[in-house]
């Protein structure tokens, strides 16, 4: 069997151009560079459990911003500074409480408030419930069956999807929309199978979206596990209630702020490469995958080109986004003061996926832009990373192409276990390899440095 060595070193290198040969070697030097002194793991050590979930709006937030930007500093970039935005600051309050009641017997449930979800009143919700899978489903019902009572939301994970990304996508409108597709029809409250493919005991919060012309009812996700013993007791018992407390609110908006560095270009200083990964996360566990590991990641990229003394043509960009996860407002402020500077981004990436092993890289770009990309596969190749197949970027990018046609990359790492976690209390530093982690952000590192060598 011809070893991983041999097969770089005998069959890739010799196919490599003179200057692709060059960049292999460089890339070598970032990606021995990262596995063997990379500061990710220990400056996401500090962020998941000495300042720990980092809600917009909250006193870790503002640690997270205070941290971060002193971190940045240390590296000696070229310049670090703030941009100021106004965030939400929605609270979750107390422990959520949950019952099934049936006919003969009650039994708790776990449960979570949506974020941006309003308060059941203080004694909680009870009312029957009707399980959907689809909006479909629901209209069909109508208002004579779903007027007076509780959405239950139920539709699973697609398990043959091979992308639990994908999966994702296909599922997660039911928590974002369903609360007022719900009550459009007078529902008085829905609760929402968690967004992941494990049956476990541990539900998944999230963002829900109200749409203000109908009523704000309350949002909760329940675990998978008591998503499956919802469903089948309402098989055996259809007029079963289910009653829910929860306290959240939404308190009065927050001043935060966009934490960035940059490197300026030698060659072409006005030409910028933006990349970066979100500060705030939810606070039911410590937000390391969820986006502490993008946020040390991107950090990483910058102390990379100084460790290894790369001096990049273009300029080169940290954004440690806020509030990606209840707003975006981080990525629309930046977008917006970009557009009015009459800045020229020529890319724009985002690491918020996890920290797992990199496979590659997705694009939202135009073809031709798109097949320079492909031609530096090869110099990945060696990594372990292979897959320039997946469309899209990430939503704190995504307004850099709405306003000003930004091509968009995002890192992607083995998607597997990202829904372990995702949105859970196990979102912790725990879970977390360090060499996984330093390896993603030697990928971003090494695609930044090819993007500012050659331009797109």
């Amino acid at each position: 069997m011809i070893s991983r060595i041999f097969y770089v070193l005998f069959i890739i290198t010799p196919l490599l151009s003179f200057s692709q040969q060059k960049d292999s070697v460089l890339m070598k030097r970032l990606f021995n560079e990262a596995l063997t002194h990379g500061e990710s793991y220990t400056n996401l050590e500090y962020l998941s459990n000495k300042i720990g979930g980092r809600l917009a709006g909250s006193p870790q937030a503002a640690k997270a911003v205070e941290y971060c930007s002193k971190l940045l500093k240390t590296l000696n970039p070229d310049t670090v500074y703030l941009q100021e935005c106004m965030v939400p600051h929605w609270v979750r309050g107390e422990k959520e409480r949950a019952k099934i009641i049936g006919s003969k017997s009650a039994v708790e449930v776990k449960i979570c408030a949506l974020g941006g979800s309003v308060a059941t009143p203080p004694s909680g919700i009870k009312a029957e419930v009707v399980e959907v899978k689809n909006f479909n489903e629901l209209n069909a019902l109508g208002k004579a069956g779903i007027e007076g009572k509780i959405v239950f939301f139920n539709r699973a994970f697609d398990p043959t999807a091979i992308s639990t990304f994908e999966a994702y996508g296909k599922c997660v409108d039911q928590r974002w929309a369903g609360p007022s597709m719900a009550a459009r029809l007078g529902a008085v409250a829905t609760v929402c199978r968690s967004m992941t493919p494990d049956i476990t005991d541990y539900p998944h919060t999230g963002s829900m979206g109200y749409n203000d012309s109908f009523p704000k009812i309350p949002c909760c996700a329940i675990s998978t596990k008591d998503a499956e013993l919802l469903s089948h007791q309402l098989k055996s018992d259809p007029k079963l209630k289910f009653w829910y407390r929860q306290t959240c609110k939404l308190l009065p908006e927050e001043k935060s702020f966009n934490v960035i560095a940059e490197i300026r270009g030698s060659v072409a200083p006005n030409e910028i490469i933006t990349f970066g990964g979100h500060l705030d996360s939810w606070e039911t566990g410590d937000g390391a995958s969820d986006d502490g590991t993008g946020v040390v990641q991107s950090i990483e990229v910058i102390r990379l080109f100084r460790a290894c003394g790369i001096k990049p043509k273009r300029t080169i960009r940290a954004v440690l986004f806020m509030n990606e996860e209840n707003g975006t407002r981080g990525g629309k402020k930046y977008a917006t003061e970009a557009n009015e500077k009459h800045e020229t981004h020529i890319l724009a990436l985002e690491s918020d996926r996890g920290g797992f092993s990199p496979r590659g890289f997705s694009t939202d770009m135009p073809e031709n832009k798109k097949q320079k990309v492909l031609s530096w596969k090869s110099l990945f190749l060696p990594y372990g990373i292979y897959d320039f197949t997946e469309t899209g970027g990430g939503s704190d990018i995504e307004p850099l192409r709405k306003l000003m046609n930004v091509p968009l990359m995002e890192l992607i790492p083995d998607c597997q276990r990202y829904f372990d976690v995702h949105h859970t209390p196990q979102d912790t530093f725990s879970r977390v390899s360090k060499r996984e982690l330093e390896l993603g952000g030697a990928a971003m590192a090494s695609m930044i440095y090819l993007v500012s060598e050659y331009g797109l």
